[in-house]
């Protein structure tokens, strides 16, 4: 009996857990994060991060959030000091999960190891599988394992018994009485559409997508509700909502938890490789995802979101970057150019109608 309880209490009860960028990123850790609460009630659960991810690490009950202030309090080598000593004051940890695996999360371990912290899991980010899916010559094109499975994967070498059961936080959430005033009440069907990405790589070029906003505003169906950040992005939204009937954007408006409950609410989302895929996934909408220099098989593609609904054209050269970061070798983007805005829109039909 005793040997057998021994087994059971095996998994520390006290996990720190180190995820600092960026907010798709931290939106893929949410099955990994919400099986261990769900399996492990008597587990504490802390999660560090960027201010950006409180409203989704929130979302999972008993998680407690801990901001790491990159840009302030906890830059620099004198920050991350600075971060692992208030970290050291919410709690005795008795094990750590760096999900991140880059500068800042490894300095931050290897104090919390020499501190007395021996349970240590880094993720696997499969660099050199990435290397060979990206190469010019001899691609390995093959399916790799998706970053929630390796998220799951460090948790699980911690002891934590972890599943893929994690479904959806919530399903078309009620919208808020201001949010209600502005989107008004569903009586079309609701389209969403988040056109940026952080890099040139993943972005659908910005006529061509103004093109199939033209095409579905044709149609008094339906209603567009545009996503997107701040600066330009904000103004290029707001000219769209202004020039197209029944659009309207939302930029910059809403906090992340609202922007969930709106997504949670659209028929389809229509966005890049980007944290929008990742949001629209976590409240059970489905996606339409527009892939240009990067490719599903890198393993950022929606938590249990249908690989039939990926946009995308055969190039030899495709994929060429796994962030879109690196310029076009070809120099015109044809991985994205080519790709039909009619395409698009009959993809949207054929998701809604399904």
């Amino acid at each position: 009996m005793e040997q057998n309880n021994r087994k059971v209490n095996r998994y520390p009860k006290k996990l720190l857990v180190i995820r600092l960028s960026a907010i798709g990123d931290v939106a893929m850790t949410v099955p990994a994060i919400w099986s261990l609460v769900k399996n492990h009630p008597d587990v504490q659960v802390t999660f560090v991060s960027q201010g950006f991810a409180r409203d989704i690490v929130n979302q999972i009950p008993g998680v407690l959030f801990i901001e790491a202030n990159t840009k302030g309090r906890h830059k620099g080598l004198f920050g991350i000091w600075r971060l692992y000593s208030d970290i050291r004051k919410i709690d005795r940890f008795e094990a750590l999960a760096d999900l991140h695996d880059v500068i800042r999360s490894k300095i931050l371990r290897s104090l919390f190891l020499i501190s007395g912290i021996k349970r240590i899991a880094v993720i696997d980010k499969g660099r050199s599988e990435k290397r060979k899916l990206v190469r010019l010559k001899n691609k390995v094109l093959v399916p790799l394992k998706t970053t929630s499975e390796r998220y799951m994967d460090t948790l699980r070498n911690l002891g934590y018994s972890i599943d893929n059961e994690f479904d959806y936080l919530f399903r078309e959430a009620r919208l808020p009485e201001n949010i209600t005033i502005h989107l008004g009440y569903k009586d079309k069907r609701w389209i969403g559409i988040a056109p940026f990405a952080k890099h040139k790589g993943k972005i659908y070029p910005l006529d061509q997508m103004e093109r199939v906003l033209s095409i579905l505003t044709a149609s008094k169906v339906n209603k567009i509700i545009l996503f997107g950040g701040g600066g330009q992005e904000q103004q290029i939204l707001e000219s769209w909502a202004q020039k197209y009937p029944n659009t309207v954007s939302i930029a910059r408006k809403y906090s992340i938890t609202n922007e969930l409950k709106i997504i949670s609410n659209l028929d389809v989302m229509v966005c890049m490789d980007s944290a929008n895929m990742h949001f629209a996934s976590l409240v059970n909408t489905p996606v339409i995802s527009i892939w240009g220099a990067t490719h599903p098989y890198a393993g950022f593609y929606g938590w249990k979101q249908n690989p039939s609904n990926a946009v995308q054209i055969d190039l030899y050269c495709r994929p060429c970057s796994i962030y879109g970061n690196k310029p076009c070798f070809r120099k015109d983007y044809a991985c994205l150019t080519r790709i039909e805005p009619e395409t698009i829109v009959n993809k949207i039909s054929t998701v809604i109608d399904r």
